[in-house]
């Protein structure tokens, strides 16, 4: 196997934000939150060069030179159920296939949903930022079991906050607040909607980024050693908003239509 060269830093290209255009597609997300490539457009739209000065962060720290020079392509060892499954029990592999089991998810489909995207688009990018661009992604499902925030509607903007304060890619950090204010319009009064995405950018703050880590390591380990290994802390407001919701017979899982506020990078 060659050895995979590991740059110091990436030019960070100019790329400028189109606001008017991520208004447009976050209004067609909201119509129809079936069609997720509206998210891909929002990021697209408003990352800037965001990601791409991320990477120069994640080129500079040694654990980030190390993943780079591992070079791994996720998906197929986070699709490996009977691997996965072989680890202990309360591991969080265990944990990982429980929630992508229950939400009938696989790390491939959203690779697929991102392909679908691109389809018929120049990819100018290189093959550096490209791979980093792929384990942001691939990794965003592995964010919701560490921070223990589901897939419905808050919970997805609260995983949105959480990571924008670890990659810095506005339009993630644009579709979290956006979508939070649409929850707030479907949740009770009262109900601590933004306190509960300023408690998940605080989390997201104080945690480590899980991209920087070796998951083959990671996996195997209690849940709650990985968790303190990343300093993620726990969590408060998001339960109690789902509480008020249940409280006044709203279903969390229903707000918004459902789940369909995953992100995906530019």
């Amino acid at each position: 196997m060659n050895e995979i060269h590991v740059p110091d830093a990436i030019d960070v290209p100019r790329i400028p934000r189109r606001w008017i255009k991520a208004m447009y597609h976050f209004r067609k997300l909201i119509a129809d939150k079936e069609d997720t490539s509206q998210v891909f457009h929002i990021t697209k739209a408003l990352h800037g060069n965001d990601l791409y000065r991320e990477f120069n962060r994640f080129l500079a720290d040694p654990e980030g030179r190390k993943r780079f020079a591992e070079h791994r392509y996720l998906p197929p060892l986070l699709d490996d159920r009977a691997r996965l499954r072989a680890m202990p029990a309360g591991s969080l592999a265990q944990a990982y296939c429980d929630f992508m089991d229950r939400e009938g998810l696989t790390a491939q489909g959203l690779v697929d949903e991102y392909d679908r995207f691109m389809e018929g688009s120049q990819d100018t990018r290189s093959e550096a930022f490209r791979w980093y661009n792929n384990r942001s992604r691939d990794t965003h499902d592995m964010d919701h079991v560490l921070t223990g925030y589901g897939r419905d509607a808050l919970g997805e903007t609260c995983v949105l906050a959480y990571s924008y304060q670890q990659t810095s890619g506005l339009g993630i950090q644009f579709i979290a607040y956006m979508g939070a204010l649409e929850v707030k319009r479907w949740a009770p009064r009262g109900a601590p909607v933004i306190k509960a995405i300023r408690e998940a950018a605080a989390r997201g703050r104080a945690a480590r980024s899980v991209t920087y880590y070796d998951l083959l390591d990671l996996l195997p380990r209690p849940l709650e050693e990985v968790r303190d290994m990343l300093g993620v802390r726990p969590m408060e407001v998001y339960p109690e908003v789902h509480r008020r919701m249940r409280d006044a017979g709203l279903d969390p899982y229903e707000a918004l239509g459902g789940p369909q506020l995953d992100p995906v990078t530019v």
